[in-house]
Formats: structure tokens, sequence, C-alpha cells
């Protein structure tokens, strides 16, 4: 159960946000000195097998299903995830593994301690594999693994298409941006520590402040080390700066009004198949004398070839390529704000359309200028619907024909008659 749970969650997680699992798989790559050999479209590839194979290794671990491969896969994964995490633990070159997303955060030592856990489950589970329970019998366990490895593919694919599901990050709609920001009076404070170098009759010698000795020695140099993290708060590198060198930040998190932001990590590779819908969207924004802004970390070559492939009259801003990334899944993206708070957030794939009927009314009065009422428990009730539910169903109606089939078995020996001639007397 421990181990099903896991890897139900893990896998799903990742196929809920894929492109959050790609940016990390990249970012193992960079580690690794891997880049070069790892184009986007492999990792995005690579992301949604991940999330794959961890979802459906899960539910076959739940429904004990092909008992003895399912046990071996996981223990094969595990051998390799450990020594891993021992590896990112003792080094640390990145400071999240993204197990389970953005969903919940772990440090590298508690990933490593839980691996070991799941590893010591995993070699019991192959030790003893036929003594899991199962819940499906084997003629009816194609419809399990079948069912199960589309819904997860069908998830990675929505989310990849549109905007994840279910958003953990702190730019997820209805949150306020100033506000994530703050950090309170109360919050632990970071600690650092100086340690001084000094000499004294040809030797050197370390101190710290506490122990700082007379004015007989000679300083030669000093290091400061941080001992404590501190409070770091859900958003703490967002910033806007214009191409004149002006930070923006403030007035735009301020606007009382809306404001609508194009999210382009990269513009050299974002999509420009909804070209028109953007330029409209730009246009009626400055139609109603809302701000619009293009966010990019590209540099101003990259600038003037996406305004000269779009015919782009929108301002361009500079911001932090991974702070774009976390904001939209999508490059680019599309993200309306209003005092501070997100009001909602688009896929290139799925850009709102104001239409013509529409065009005169301000966005206090349309459909996009309000937080959608579609709710997390909502979310959550449409998976327990489409999946949940139906394996509950398949669950109930196998064991309910199971115990048929056991109700009509006939029990007792074979009935000897006298006529029998191979029946000796």
């Amino acid at each position: 159960m421990l181990l099903a749970a896991v890897f139900i969650v893990s896998g799903f997680v990742k196929a809920v946000d894929p492109m959050g699992t790609q940016y990390k798989l990249e970012d193992y790559a960079a580690v690794l000195g891997l880049s070069s050999v790892l184009p986007s479209l492999v990792a995005v590839v690579l992301a949604v097998a991940l999330a794959a194979v961890e979802f459906c290794l899960g539910v076959f671990m739940l429904f004990a299903i092909r008992r003895r491969l399912t046990s071996r896969l996981m223990l094969l994964m595990l051998c390799i995830l450990t020594p891993l995490t021992l590896w990112l633990a003792l080094t640390n070159p990145i400071t999240d593994c993204g197990c389970f997303g953005d969903a919940i955060i772990l440090t590298n030592w508690q990933t490593f301690a839980k691996n070991v856990i799941l590893l010591i489950a995993a070699i019991i589970v192959v030790r003893w594999p036929e003594q899991m329970v199962r819940f499906i019998s084997q003629s009816n366990q194609w419809i399990v693994i079948n069912y199960t490895a589309l819904f997860i593919l069908a998830v990675a694919g929505w989310s990849l298409y549109y905007l994840p599901q279910f958003d953990f990050r702190p730019y997820h709609i209805g949150a306020n941006i100033r506000e994530g920001m703050v950090v309170p009076d109360d919050a632990e404070q970071p600690q650092f520590e100086t340690t001084f170098i000094l000499e004294k009759d040809g030797k050197q010698q370390e101190f710290t402040l506490d122990n700082y000795p007379d004015s007989t020695w000679t300083f030669v140099d000093s290091r400061t080390v941080q001992t404590r993290q501190g409070y770091v708060p859900p958003i703490h590198d967002f910033a806007i700066v214009t191409e004149d060198g002006d930070d923006i930040t403030e007035d735009v998190l301020a606007d009382s009004s809306y404001t609508m932001l194009l999210i382009a990590p990269h513009l050299e590779d974002a999509d420009d198949s909804d070209l028109d819908v953007i330029n409209e969207l730009y246009e009626y924004t400055r139609q109603h004398g809302y701000p619009f802004y293009c966010l990019t970390s590209s540099t101003d070559r990259g600038i003037d070839q996406w305004r000269d492939i779009t015919g782009a009259e929108y301002p361009f801003c500079t911001t932090d390529a991974t702070t774009l990334k976390t904001v939209v899944r999508s490059n680019p993206g599309l993200l309306l704000l209003k005092d501070g708070t997100v009001i909602g957030k688009w896929s290139h794939n799925d850009l709102p359309v104001i239409d013509e009927s529409q065009w005169q009314k301000p966005l206090e009065q349309q459909e996009i200028g309000h937080i959608p009422s579609d709710s997390a428990p909502a979310k959550v009730l449409a998976i327990v619907l489409w999946f949940v539910l139906p394996l509950l169903v398949l669950t109930i109606a196998d064991r309910l024909w199971a115990w048929s089939r056991w109700l009509r078995r006939k029990p007792g020996k074979p009935k000897e008659t006298q006529n029998n001639p191979q029946n000796p007397q």
C-alpha cells in the first residue's frame, strides 16, 4: 500500500505538470553536463514517460496486477533513484529533486530517507510477491492496465496542450503576487558565520567573533558562510524591468485596474500560431486603457526578431526565465492581473477570444475578467468520476462474478455408479 500510494501520487503530479518535470530533467542534464544531448522535445517525452510509468506501477501494485513483474520494476527504479538521491543530498547541486513536482517540496536528505524506506518496502514485496491480495481476477487485469495507461497519458496530454489542471505554484489563479512577496516581521532570519584568518609569529589561525584575539594578530583573510536559510517568501524573484531599465514591478502589482501580461520565457522558441489573437487582445486593452506587456528573458535580438515576425506593437519587459516558466507552463502564455491578483491564465492553445459584439464592454463585464468558478474540489471530483469510480465499479463487478463462480461449483467427490465398467467391484 505504501509503494502504491507514493508511486500513484508521484506519477500523477508529474503528469499534471509535465513541463515542470521537463524543466527539472533539464536541470539534471545541466548539472551532469548533458544539456547538449537532451533537447526540449526529448525532455518532455521523458517527462511524460516517467509520469506514466510511475503512475501505472502504483496502480498495478494497488491491484496486485502482474505481481512479480511490477514489484521487480519498482525495485529496479528504486535501486537507481536511491543512489542518485544520496548523491544529491551530499553535493546539493539541485535544492529540490522534483519527486512530487511543486505539490510537495522535500529537501534532498528527506528525499533520500524516503527512498530508503521505499527500497526496503520494495525488497519485501519482491521477496513475497504472492502475499499481495488481488482485487481483480487475472482474466480482467488487461482492462485496468489499458485504462490506467490511457488515463494518465490523457492527463499529461491535456496539461501540455492547455495548462495543468492543478496548479501548485505560487502564481495560481486567485493568488496575490504582492502578498506572496511579503516577509513577515516575525519570520526566521538567515544566519551567517564569519571566520577570520589571522597571523602571528608566522603562524596562521582561524577565529570567530566569539574568540577574536587581541591586536597583536595580523588580519589575513575572512570568509562568511550561511548557517541557516531563514524564511524565504513563496515569491522572491518576480521583477519586471522595461527596455529602458526601469523597474515597474510595483506599478504593475499595485494597479487597481487590469493588466495583461504575455509570458514568453524565450521568444526564439515561442509558438507564433495565434498571433492574430494576441494582437487583437492588445488592441482591446489599448482601447480600454489596460496596460499590456510582454515579459521575456530573450535578448534584444530575440525581441526584434519577434517584432519582425508578428508586427508586435506592445512593450517588452525583461523577467527571469525561471520565474516566467513558473508563472505559466506555456510559451507564450497569457496572465491577467488585477491589483496584483491572478485573475486568469491561458496557454497559447487556449487564448481568450473577445467577440465583436463584446468589444465595447470592459473586462469587468467580460467572463475572462473574473476568477473562474471551477474549484479544486470540482477537479478532484472529475478525477474520481473519470478514473476512480470506473475502477471501483470494475472491482466490485469482478468480485461478484468470482463469488458467483464459486457458488456454482459443485462440492464433493464425483459420483460413482455401479454400472461403470471402469470401476472395479
